[in-house]
């Protein structure tokens, strides 16, 4: 038996590979961003307990707010161009994001939450949080085409990034849901929140070090050019004509745009209390009965990931989509013919919950390590058109359109519990059950996300980014660079 060819001599392109200690280390940036998530999906209870605002005007706040960090987002690759210093672009980035977001989110839930400030000053510290949050996201972005351009390895690079994705909020459900809010009385009260806050910073802080480590082997001036000699200052037009010229970017936006809307909706604290704390009627066991259900699914990444590597990042994301679809629906039919109370009552209603969530996410995880690879095609593929190489372009292009569409995700959910009758206050645990509440969660936690594959379906039908192209368009991006060396 012949020895096992590597992705470059089978495809005669000399890739570039990262270490695994790097990998796992700039994956870390999990700590950060789902911290930072989990924290910032509590909003609406700071606003409502901390800042006096009401329900229906906490969802237009959150929305106007969330189209900034869209319009933010864009606007990084300016800055990103222009640091450039002897510490690095991605570390300095990343270290000055993470101080600004900190502070604000302190404010918002402990320093100055109780204090009067109302309306003006919940809006002016989320701005805030949000520049802050863009900084280090949109930054984080940028590192795995670093890291790796060989296909075999960029699947893998996905799984610790969305193995971790996951599993950090789960660990901090169970934190804050089953170990810090009992210690509170069991609802979402002002000390509550402040105590949160201050945990899932400690987490972030963490990561924000492990990935300025991983990284500073490739946060180096030479990484960051193009394949032409002349370095113009990037300008407006550069990233119009990224959106406009780049027709994998405009699917793949198509694609994230639906799924996001689906899932910013279902991640707000007020729809899981609705389902956990209302429709199955016990927050705590739900929240662990959830969380058993998603930790084998982490497994799930590693398939995705050897999928991918032999079919290609596009046909993971459309394979997997449609299991997601069979098994959303599978589990909406669930809910309907039993009594959902019986999933906290330990008994066979509680496993078939527990199996059709571990296989739930576990599909979808296998779509997020696809739609992660993705990005890092995009960036490339981009590079071989000719693009300017500020990898903040491509993303932040992408999430600008992405976060306008899917800011309607938190005005979705909060107008929908206002529809139910919580106007002025917020869904806690132990409220009664009603069919409107019931058939509302059930389309925001499973209707929602259908529809958006859905979506995800129709738009991969015009990416023409396949695997076959992928190494094609390595085969180009080696050729200029061979070029340009000898240029110069």
């Amino acid at each position: 038996m012949g020895k096992k060819l590597s992705a470059s001599e089978i495809d005669g392109v000399q890739y570039c590979r990262a270490k695994l200690w790097q990998i796992i280390l700039c994956a870390c940036n999990a700590l950060v961003g789902m911290s930072v998530y989990s924290l910032i999906g509590m909003a609406s209870y700071t606003a409502s307990i901390g800042f006096g605002i009401g329900t229906a005007v906490i969802g237009v706040i959150l929305t106007g707010t969330r189209i900034l960090d869209g319009v933010t987002d864009p606007m990084l690759a300016f800055l990103y161009d222009k640091v450039n210093t002897k510490f690095g672009k991605i570390r300095i980035l990343l270290i000055v994001g993470f101080v600004i977001e900190a502070v604000a989110l302190s404010c918002m839930y402990d320093w100055a939450a109780g204090k009067g400030l109302g309306m003006v000053g919940f809006i002016l510290l989320y701005v805030i949080y949000v520049i802050g949050y863009t900084i280090n996201n949109m930054t984080a972005q940028t590192i795995p085409p670093l890291l790796s351009n060989d296909p075999r390895q960029r699947p893998t690079i996905s799984v610790w990034s969305t193995g971790l994705n996951y599993m950090v909020p789960m660990a901090l459900t169970m934190l804050l849901n089953v170990v810090l809010l009992p210690k509170f009385g069991g609802t979402y009260s002002q000390e509550f929140l402040a105590a949160a806050c201050k945990v899932c910073l400690l987490v972030a802080a963490v990561g924000v070090v492990l990935v300025c480590i991983g990284v500073s082997a490739y946060d180096k001036p030479e990484n960051f050019r193009g394949l032409t000699k002349e370095q113009e200052p990037l300008k407006v037009k550069d990233m119009i004509e990224v959106l406009k010229g780049n027709r994998p970017l405009q699917c793949y936006i198509i694609s994230a745009t639906s799924d996001k809307i689906a899932q910013v909706t279902a991640s707000q604290a007020v729809i899981g209390t609705m389902l956990s704390g209302i429709i199955i009627g016990n927050m705590g066991i739900a929240t662990i009965l959830t969380v058993i259900g998603m930790l084998p699914s982490i497994l799930f990444a590693i398939v995705g990931a050897k999928y991918a590597g032999k079919h290609g990042n596009k046909e993971t994301i459309v394979t997997w989509t449609k299991i997601c679809i069979g098994i959303s629906a599978v589990m909406w039919i669930f809910f309907i013919v039993i009594d959902p109370k019986d999933i906290a009552k330990m008994g066979v209603i509680t496993a078939i919950y527990v199996v059709l969530t571990l296989c739930r996410n576990g599909a979808n995880m296998c779509v997020t390590t696809g739609n992660s690879a993705f990005m890092a095609d995009l960036i490339d593929y981009e590079l071989d058109r000719g693009g300017r190489y500020v990898p903040a372009i491509v993303t932040g292009t992408a999430s600008l359109i992405d976060k306008i569409v899917s800011s309607c995700g938190t005005a979705i959910a909060a107008g929908a519990v206002a529809l139910v009758g919580y106007t002025t206050t917020v869904p806690q645990p132990g409220d009664a059950c009603t069919p409107a509440i019931f058939w509302l969660t059930m389309f925001l936690t499973f209707g929602l996300p259908i529809l958006g594959w859905i979506c995800t379906l129709v738009a991969m039908k015009f990416c023409k980014l396949d695997k076959a192209e992928m190494v094609e368009v390595q085969k180009r991006i080696a050729a200029k660079k061979e070029a340009l060396k000898a240029e110069e």
